[in-house]
C-alpha cells in the first residue's frame, strides 16, 4: 500500500472536547454544541467561516441535518459519516482530505455519541448482514481471545500475563485522574483491578474501557493560513486508514496476537510522515485501549515494542505517563470514555493540548519538552480478525 499523504498541507487551527460522562441531563445536541463552540472559539471563527462539516455517529443521528439543525447551518454541506469505533477519526480524514484538495478552505470535523440513553450497557449494537461466519459473541468476549493467544505465542505464564494487564489499566485509570475531562477521574489500586468482577476469559471489569457520551470537534484549515488562526497550529504529518478483509475469524493462520490492519495502517502512516523510528520520535501516543489485552498488542504493531516484549515494556513502565513513549495520558478509553463516534477526535485533543504546552502540568508530556514534536492517534473498529484501523501523526511545526 502507498500514497502520496498530505504531509504539512493542512493544520488543525481549534478544538473542543465536552467531559466524556454519563449525561443524563443532557442530549446530543447538548453536547455537540458545546464542542463546536468551543473549537469555534479556539481557531476565533464562526459558523459562517467554516466551509464544510463533516460529523462522525454511529447511532446518534442520521444525515448531516443532526449537526445542521442544532448549530442553525444554512447552505453549506454537511456530511454523516460512519466507520464504527473509528467514526471520530474518519470524520476528521474526510475534513483533512477536502481541505487539501483544495475544494474547501476551511472545515469542521466533530463527533458525538449518546449511549447511556440507548437502555444498552455498551456499543450500541449494529445491524450488519453477515454471511453466517460472523461470531455471536460479546466484545469483551472476543477481545479477551488476545490475552491466552499472547501467552500461548511468547511463553508468557497467565498469571504474569494478568499483572500486565492489570498494570495498563491502572496505568490508564491514574492517567484519568489527573483528567477533570475524563469519565473515571479516581485511581484505582491494582490490588482492586486484579481482583475486579470477571467480565470474559482474563478480563475483569477494570480491563473494559467506559461507556460514556461525549462529543468532541476540530477544525482545519490550509497550513499556509494557519497562523492566522492561531500561534500554536498542529500539523498534520500523515493520516492513514486500512479496512480489512474480514478472513481472521475463519484463517486458521490467524493467531490473535496482532491486528494485521494496525501494522498496516501505521507503516502507512510512518511513510507519509517521514518516521524512520516510531519509539525514538513519537513524543506520545493516544491509542484504542478498548480492552488491556488490546494496548498491549497495539503497542507491538504500532512499533513502540518488539513483538513478544511489549509485556516487559508494560512492566518497566515504559508507557506510563513519565515513561519513555506515554500512552494514553489523558486515560484512554479505559479512563476517558468511549462514545464511539467522539473518540477519535477525543484523541487528537490530547495531542493538541500536549503539542501546545496546554495540557494541565500533572500529565504534561516530558518528552515534548525535551525536543519531541510529534505525536500519534491510533483508533480501530471491529474486533481482532477484522477491523479498521486509522492511524494519524501529527506534529507541532511544519517540516522543515
Amino acid at each position: 500500500m502507498a500514497s502520496r499523504g498530505i504531509r504539512d498541507r493542512v493544520a488543525i487551527v481549534g478544538m473542543g472536547c465536552t467531559k466524556f460522562a454519563e449525561h443524563w441531563d443532557r442530549s446530543g445536541d447538548d453536547l455537540m454544541i458545546e464542542a463546536a463552540g468551543e473549537a469555534m472559539t479556539s481557531a476565533g471563527v464562526t459558523r459562517d467561516d467554516i466551509d464544510a462539516y463533516w460529523l462522525g455517529t454511529m447511532k446518534s443521528g442520521i444525515s448531516g441535518m443532526t449537526l445542521s439543525k442544532v448549530l442553525r447551518i444554512e447552505g453549506k454541506p454537511v456530511t454523516r459519516v460512519e466507520n464504527m469505533c473509528a467514526t471520530g477519526s474518519e470524520a476528521l480524514r474526510n475534513a483533512c482530505y477536502a481541505v487539501a484538495s483544495g475544494a474547501v478552505d476551511t472545515a469542521m470535523a466533530i463527533g458525538v455519541e449518546k449511549l447511556k440513553d440507548s437502555g444498552f450497557s455498551g456499543l450500541i449494537p449494529a445491524t450488519m448482514p453477515h454471511d453466517g461466519t460472523m461470531p455471536e459473541t460479546t466484545a469483551p468476549a472476543v477481545f479477551s481471545l488476545l490475552a491466552p493467544a499472547y501467552c500461548k505465542r511468547y511463553g508468557v505464564d497467565e498469571a504474569e500475563l494478568k499483572q500486565v494487564l492489570t498494570r495498563i489499566a491502572w496505568k490508564n485509570h491514574y492517567n484519568g485522574a489527573r483528567n477533570s475531562r475524563a469519565q473515571f477521574t479516581r485511581e484505582v489500586p491494582k490490588e482492586t483491578i486484579a481482583k475486579a468482577a470477571p467480565i470474559a476469559g482474563m478480563l475483569g471489569i477494570f480491563d473494559c474501557s467506559g461507556v460514556s457520551d461525549g462529543s468532541a470537534a476540530a477544525i482545519v484549515v490550509r497550513a499556509e493560513d494557519a497562523y492566522r488562526y492561531t500561534d500554536q497550529p498542529i500539523f498534520v504529518k500523515g493520516l492513514a486508514f486500512v479496512a480489512g478483509s474480514a478472513r481472521g475469524t475463519i484463517d486458521p493462520d490467524y493467531d490473535f496476537t496482532t491486528f494485521p490492519e494496525v501494522a498496516a495502517s501505521a507503516r502507512e502512516a510512518y511513510a507519509q510522515a517521514g518516521v524512520q523510528d516510531p519509539r525514538a520520535e513519537i513524543a506520545m501516543a493516544e491509542v484504542h485501549d478498548c480492552f488491556t489485552p488490546t494496548e498491549l498488542v497495539l503497542m507491538e504493531d504500532l512499533g513502540f515494542a518488539e513483538r513478544g516484549f511489549g509485556w516487559k515494556e508494560v512492566l518497566a513502565g515504559t508507557f506510563d505517563l513519565g515513561g519513555e513513549l506515554p500512552v494514553n495520558p489523558d486515560g484512554g478509553l479505559k479512563a476517558f470514555g468511549h462514545p464511539i463516534g467522539a473518540s477519535g477526535l477525543r484523541m487528537m485533543y490530547e495531542c493538541w493540548l500536549q503539542l501546545r504546552g496546554e495540557a494541565p502540568e500533572q500529565r504534561r508530556i516530558a518528552s515534548i519538552d525535551k525536543g519531541r514534536k510529534l505525536a500519534l492517534t491510533h483508533n480501530l473498529g471491529g474486533q481482532p480478525g477484522e477491523c479498521v484501523s486509522f492511524v494519524s501523526v501529527v506534529g507541532s511545526e511544519p517540516t522543515a
